[in-house]
């Protein structure tokens, strides 16, 4: 049964020009943030990660359209979307509660900090007696822009079961990418958290975070979308 592709994504000279852009604001950054700070570059691949991050979900996105679908479907993609910011964010440590613990939180942590850090990894910090949210520049833009691909597929894959083509729960092929980026950005947070046990812990996440821009964007096994072409199959 032949399946139309039903959106066309935007030409790649345009995401090179984005790209482009972002790597030439970056490389000012950089080197802007060096020689204004007694600051030294010790393990290169950490100055240059968190740029990895931005720019890879920077050009998915900008090359996956959201496809067009009633109201109800946007919101129900748009309400399971945000569930998904907020596991990747409380278990990569950027939101979560203080209350319930044993011990009350210390008056001198309460408030505003802003960490030291290369571009990308600055990070700011509000703590509260009820919650914290943790700003890491890299990691925001990071799974916002997984949020927008878990969003676009949402959409597209609910479009699959209103259409009764294919139940979209039970076809692993269609689902895999989803679940599986969520596994994986769950399993980079979990590293994350793990980064004094784990020496490589930012490596690890970093190939988990791209595994899941790669899943969300290419979307394996999604019967009406393919590799931003249009096409048809079998």
């Amino acid at each position: 049964m032949a399946h139309s592709a039903h959106r066309t994504a935007r030409t790649w000279p345009a995401g090179a020009g984005l790209l482009a852009a972002a790597v030439a604001l970056e490389l000012v950054l950089v080197v802007g943030y060096f020689l204004a700070t007694p600051g030294t570059v010790t393990v290169p691949r950490y100055v240059l990660y968190p740029f990895v991050w931005i720019n890879a979900v920077l050009v998915a996105a900008y090359r996956t359209p959201i496809p067009s679908a009633p109201p109800r479907r946007h919101l129900l993609a748009g309400a399971l979307a945000a569930g998904y910011f907020l596991l990747l964010a409380n278990w990569a440590g950027l939101v979560g509660l203080t209350v319930g613990g044993h011990h009350p939180i210390p008056d001198g942590i309460l408030g505003v900090s802003v960490g030291a850090g290369s571009p990308g990894w600055g990070r700011v910090r509000l703590i509260t007696r009820a919650f914290y949210v943790s700003f890491v520049p890299y990691r925001v833009i990071g799974y916002l822009g997984l949020t927008y691909l878990v969003y676009a597929a949402l959409v597209d894959a609910s479009g699959v079961v209103a259409s009764g083509t294919l139940g979209f729960v039970s076809c692993l092929s269609c689902s895999f990418p989803i679940f599986a980026s969520a596994l994986t950005g769950v399993l980079g947070g979990w590293v994350t958290l793990m980064s004094t046990a784990i020496a490589y812990s930012v490596d690890i996440s970093t190939v988990a975070f791209l595994a899941s821009v790669a899943l969300l964007y290419w979307r394996p096994g999604f019967p009406s979308l393919g590799n931003g072409r249009d096409d048809t199959a079998e």
